[in-house]
């Protein structure tokens, strides 16, 4: 079994060396020797220049005549759930489908960061019963960053 605290300081030295806005959003060791490292920046995207230079630092770093491994190292993608409080921040502005722990899901607009507290807009359509039609009410949502179970990036082509 691969040892997960050397791999972990072999990244944290890289993306020192780097010094970019690098961090990792996750980092799974499998049974098998596998490894998955995710990476996002701070500002901006993941180049693969970062991930081969991590990739390599891990690589060069680690014997396999003592244990073989799979290496993955990748950035995190559009498509995946909100895994790190970075990935936010980076995000003020865009739209998010979020399931909090303990509320019903909602989708909306992340405007600001509060220290560890997100604050949204959500707009929704309601009925006007007294213009007997439909209006836009937009509520403001502030959740606390450890109280969301998941979150994702609402991606659209308009």
């Amino acid at each position: 079994m691969l040892d997960r605290k050397l791999i972990e300081e072999l990244i944290a030295e890289r993306i020192a060396e780097l010094d970019n806005g690098l961090y990792v959003v996750d980092l799974r060791i499998s049974p098998t020797n596998v490894i998955h490292v995710e990476l996002d920046k701070l500002k901006g995207g993941v180049s693969v220049h970062d991930c081969v230079s991590v990739s390599r630092n891990i690589e060069h770093n680690l014997d396999r005549e003592q244990a073989d491994f799979e290496l993955h190292v990748s950035s995190a993608g559009l498509d995946k759930p909100i895994r790190h409080i970075n990935q936010f921040a980076k995000n003020v502005g865009r739209s998010f489908k979020v399931q909090p722990q303990t509320e019903e899901a909602f989708e909306g607009e992340l405007v600001k960061m509060a220290d560890e507290n997100l604050v949204f807009k959500v707009r929704t359509q309601k009925r006007d019963e007294v213009k007997k039609k439909k209006i836009w009410v937009e509520e403001i949502i502030e959740l606390p960053y450890n109280q969301i179970k998941e979150a994702k990036i609402v991606i659209s082509f308009k």
